[in-house]
């Protein structure tokens, strides 16, 4: 191993440990949304649904607005019902997460979580499903972003989990996982979402959002990769900056649950991976998906030596199962190595 020069830490010499209560802790937005809200929202004119969705989630999250001023038999504008859970359908790129993360903040609550639902199901992973039902209940909202429906053991524990949740009064507001190469290209639309959780369906609304995909441009090109010397000064550019091989860290990886991914990357400007090369093995590939979302929401820049990072999943893994889960990680690495 490289000895650790002046701000460089090594993450394979980490052994971070969480609490169930410090997991907790961290189900917050991620810093590019810590001030989102819907006035910040810029509604598309072209999309009437943008608009029409703010309204409604603005509904869910604070109430109906107050009614104006008027007459002496003036009332309040009736407005519709909502279910206990909300689930925001719509293609890439149209504002969900910044909605979703809108509702986080708007919402009048002591205890409220906001997080993906890989996320989550980390959690259930490493507290078990009792202890994490425990933690849970008794939250006034659980927001979750990416619902993924490409595992059906994960969607099975994840309907138990909000089933449980929603009898007890939390209430709920989901996207579900897109892909981030071409605009609606095989998108889980509503009726698949709503299909895989059966169970929950009848406590899901749908508000539909419109709109053409305002980062499309962000995920053309590719990720550049770095000869020594020009690894090295990028490093040196930053405060701190973590430098490690890269098989090193897969096989790190595999010895610290994904919820405490986020413990690896902290205190970290920026994180350096030599010798890059492709991944063969789908445990691998997953568990470096995870920790590109820990790096990513943390906005922290990627650089790298050795293959390309957007080459990192051969065209097997692309065209398997999690195909949307490795596109939406090469869109996440492109923009972390210009970051």
């Amino acid at each position: 191993m490289t000895p650790a020069a002046p701000g460089i830490v090594h993450l394979t010499e980490r052994q971070p440990q969480l609490s169930g209560e410090e997991m907790l802790a961290s189900l917050v937005p991620p810093p590019q949304f810590d001030d989102a809200t819907f006035e910040s929202y810029r509604a598309d004119p072209e999309f009437p649904s943008q608009e029409e969705a703010k309204e409604l989630l603005t509904t869910f999250a604070v109430g109906a607005p107050p009614a104006k001023r008027g007459g002496f038999f003036s009332r309040r504008p009736k407005t519709p019902e909502l279910k206990p859970g909300v689930y925001l359908d719509g293609g890439f790129g149209v504002g969900k997460t910044h909605l979703l993360a809108a509702i986080f903040h708007a919402m009048p609550a002591r205890r409220k979580y906001f997080g993906s639902f890989i996320e989550y199901t980390a959690l259930v992973g490493a507290l078990g499903y009792r202890q994490t039902v425990d933690l849970l209940r008794g939250s006034a909202l659980l927001c979750i972003d990416e619902f993924e429906l490409d595992d059906p053991g994960d969607t099975m524990v994840m309907t138990r989990l909000l089933g449980e949740l929603v009898a007890s009064g939390t209430r709920l507001a989901a996207t579900s996982n897109t892909p981030p190469n071409a605009l609606g290209e095989g998108r889980f639309a509503a009726q698949d979402f709503l299909r895989e959780i059966h169970a929950m369906a009848d406590s899901f609304q749908t508000i539909r959002i419109d709109g053409v995909d305002f980062r499309q441009r962000s995920f053309d090109g590719h990720a550049p990769s770095l000869d020594a010397t020009e690894y090295g000064a990028a490093l040196a550019g930053f405060g701190t900056a973590s430098d490690d091989g890269f098989d090193a860290l897969i096989s790190h990886l595999a010895r610290v649950h994904p919820s405490r991914y986020i413990r690896l990357i902290d205190g970290v400007d920026a994180v350096g991976l030599r010798d890059v090369r492709q991944l063969t093995d789908q445990s691998e590939a997953l568990r470096f998906v995870a920790f590109v979302d820990r790096v990513y929401d943390a906005e922290l820049p990627i650089r790298a030596t050795g293959l390309p990072l957007d080459q990192v999943f051969g065209e097997d893994m692309l065209a398997g199962g999690y195909r949307k889960k490795y596109l939406r990680a090469i869109s996440r690495l492109v923009a972390s190595a210009h970051a």
